[in-house]
């Protein structure tokens, strides 16, 4: 029966730059045992990123993009097992979280987009989808929801750790020896960056940093970023695009005309690290080490500035704790899916503020 403890994870982050897969096996001291990759076409991006913000006649869009993106999951899961030799039957479940497009829980709702029905009929395997709902319905955020994995992964006895993980969004996930975990999103992690690359540069992200190190911080419009409400709300909490998004930058630069796009750039990404270091400063473990996962680990200049804003403290990459940074979302909701099929919570209640522990998902039989 050890072959039926398999489960696979799909995740596509609010970075919105494609679907990551992972096949693991909790019953294993290392769970991972393949991945996959695929990028979003760019017409099938161009489509979710326009449903993240109001618009006209959504309903119908949204009718006609989940086919395309509930194929490409599947394209994923088959890239999975042809990589590590295993068939549909050999899996006990998919978990898929969907792609977010809004995310709105002060209103009672999230919404990730993506057809579980389809996905259990393409890939003739179960699937574990609506990870968020029953939070949400338990008076809870939805999110984030990856602190939970991080603790069952990645704490340890003798260390304070904290787990940074930067995808469109940031949050932490905050591991003590001692007391609670904690967890919550800290503000906007890549995604200004990438939407202000995109529109000045033609590239979907700024590869390395490397056009926000050739500008100069702007520390007045830096200051007026940092003073938004959302710094200085206490957690439990969790954003997304709703909330940061290119309108939301736009009147501040208006307050700082003629500002060279290079140094708007350089800003975004101190803005990203230091709501980062503020956030772990006031609500973090004092002296735990940090380990940064999500596409953000490969922006080595936001990197090289976290690194120089926390000089005591450790910061390096999940690398560091067996896991590769690119694939922890992927694999937190494999392991979401283990704990569903296993009737064991998903969720935190100090990390979502739900009433109490809850089984995360709905499950659409193979």
């Amino acid at each position: 029966m050890a072959i039926r403890r398999l489960t696979i994870g799909l995740m596509s982050g609010t970075s919105l730059d494609g679907v990551d897969g992972v096949l693991a096996d909790f019953s294993s001291d290392t769970p991972l045992i393949g991945t996959s990759s695929r990028n979003f076409p760019t017409d099938l991006r161009r489509k979710l990123l326009s449903l993240c913000l109001t618009g006209d006649n959504e309903i119908e869009r949204i009718a006609q993009i989940q086919p395309q993106l509930t194929q490409l999951y599947a394209d994923v899961v088959k890239d999975l097992l042809t990589a590590t030799g295993r068939s549909s039957a050999q899996i006990a479940a998919i978990g898929c979280h969907g792609q977010t497009v809004r995310h709105l829980p002060h209103l009672g709702y999230s919404l990730q987009l993506g057809n579980p029905a389809q996905l259990a009929e393409l890939c003739k395997i179960a699937v574990v989808a609506d990870f968020r709902s029953r939070d949400l319905a338990a008076g809870g955020e939805g999110a984030p929801l990856v602190p939970a994995f991080h603790s069952h992964q990645f704490s340890s006895p003798d260390q304070d750790r904290i787990v940074i993980n930067i995808g469109g969004m940031a949050n932490i996930s905050c591991l003590p020896i001692k007391g609670d975990v904690t967890g919550f999103d800290t503000g906007p992690g890549n995604a200004l960056m990438d939407a202000w690359c995109e529109r000045h540069q033609g590239k979907p992200y700024d590869e390395n940093g490397s056009w926000a190190a050739s500008g100069s911080v702007n520390t007045e419009l830096l200051k007026s970023l940092l003073a938004d409400d959302y710094f200085q709300r206490p957690p439990p909490k969790s954003t997304g695009r709703e909330h940061f998004n290119l309108p939301w930058l736009e009147p501040h630069l208006a307050r700082h005309a003629g500002m060279a796009d290079e140094d708007v750039q350089a800003t975004l990404l101190e803005l990203t690290a230091q709501s980062l270091r503020d956030a772990i400063d006031r609500w973090g473990p004092a002296g735990a080490d940090c380990y940064i996962c999500g596409g953000g680990a490969y922006n080595t200049q936001l990197i090289r500035r976290l690194q120089a804003l926390m000089p005591t403290r450790s910061v390096t990459t999940t690398n560091a704790l067996g896991i590769d940074p690119q694939w922890v979302e992927a694999i937190t909701f494999a392991w979401l899916t283990r704990q569903y099929l296993e009737g064991l919570p998903g969720n935190l209640p100090q990390v979502t503020r739900a009433r109490g522990p809850r089984i995360l998902g709905a499950f659409y039989p193979a």
